[in-house]
């Protein structure tokens, strides 16, 4: 079984990363499409020039913005051993060091773009202009960059994003080069040709690449990482010590309480160990002991690979153990049983990742929940 721990993996940090990571996508494609635009006068008159070239270096103050918050939370977050030298210097790192690298090597090309525009004036048009269309290199290598190793690459939503993207972008080159006049006639063809090819080797890369199963390891994740290794752990019964025998108490009934307690998560050889150790209140007093045994994967949680259940409740004279049988986030469905008993449990938990505090409700029934 394989299920996402998220309420107790994935950090804050992960979330900025995430979030700032689309977001620069965005605004980085704003900006090429703002440039593209104004370098064919197509504001039909209703904004001058100096306007449209205004909203072009705000849009690209705000991606350099995004992108620092970007690179500080990646760094930030421990999960993944990103240094700052590797998240600004190219191919200087040991994670996933190609696809790292061109999102370090896209910031700097955005970040060169940004200086010698404000230095403008002291460099000369000729010279701002040959940096300023090198520069436009740093979208494509922003694409390759959040499908090599972004964590939503597979979503569908991340997916019809980029689509989208790529797709106003490479019509956008197309009336560029089709429209200019500033585009020799002989070079028209290609280059309309290669703007139209861009989409096609992305599509191809991706349904090859990211999409395929194994690239968390082709692209150079560090094994201890990989979500598919399999923890040599050994989960023991906490009710081992119980002696078995004849039942005297009543058969248990369904029944609600509240859960509060403490969440802790250890490291083990190969993987990971999630103890939660909570108290019943309410409808039921007792104890829910569970234990998740399983391997850290990229972007935060936990591939589950064994469980342990333990609840115990006043008016049971023996211990009822089982397994979790399904999980999601941090909800689970599971079957404990002893001395003759059983029963299902389904459990709603809200875990605090800054102090560790858990909370939830717990409903018990006889039968399938």
């Amino acid at each position: 079984m394989s299920a996402p721990l998220a309420a107790v993996g994935p950090s804050f940090y992960w979330y900025l990363t995430r979030g700032s990571g689309v977001v620069s996508l965005v605004l980085l494609t704003a900006s090429v499409l703002i440039g593209i635009a104004g370098s064919m006068r197509v504001s039909g008159g209703m904004w001058p020039r100096f306007a449209v070239e205004t909203v072009h270096r705000d849009v690209s103050l705000m991606v350099v913005v995004f992108l620092i918050i970007h690179i500080a939370t990646s760094v930030l977050d421990t999960f993944a051993p990103i240094s700052l030298t590797a998240a600004v210097i190219p191919f200087a790192g040991t994670y996933r060091p190609l696809w790292l690298g061109l999102g370090a090597l896209s910031f700097d090309l955005i970040l060169a773009l940004i200086i010698t525009s404000l230095a403008r004036r002291r460099l000369g048009y000729q010279t701002w202009r040959a940096v300023h269309w090198f520069a436009y290199a740093s979208w494509p290598v922003a694409v390759l960059h959040g499908l090599g190793t972004g964590s939503d690459t597979k979503v569908w939503w991340m997916l019809a994003l980029t689509a989208t993207c790529v797709a106003a972008v490479v019509m956008a080159a197309c009336m560029r080069f089709g429209r200019s006049e500033n585009t020799p006639a002989a070079l028209r063809g290609p280059a309309i040709a290669l703007s139209l090819a861009v989409p096609v080797g992305i599509a191809a890369f991706t349904a090859l690449g990211p999409l395929e199963k194994g690239w968390a390891k082709r692209a150079g994740t560090p094994s201890s990482l990989l979500a598919h290794a399999t923890p040599s752990v050994r989960l023991v019964s906490t009710s081992a010590a119980v002696p078995s025998g004849p039942v005297t108490g009543a058969a248990p009934q369904p029944f609600t309480a509240a859960l509060s307690g403490k969440v802790a998560q250890n490291n083990a050889p190969g993987g990971a160990l999630v103890d939660l150790n909570l108290h019943l209140s309410g409808g039921a007093r007792g104890r829910l002991r569970v234990r998740l045994a399983g391997a850290p994967i990229p972007g935060g949680g936990l591939s589950m690979t064994g469980s342990q259940v333990d609840l115990l409740k006043t008016g049971l004279t023996s211990v009822l153990s089982g397994q979790i049988s399904s999980l999601e986030g941090a909800n689970f469905v599971a079957k404990v049983s002893g001395g003759g008993h059983a029963l299902t449990l389904n459990v709603r938990l809200n875990i605090d990742q800054q102090t560790g505090s858990v909370s939830g409700l717990l409903h018990a029934s006889t039968g399938n929940p």
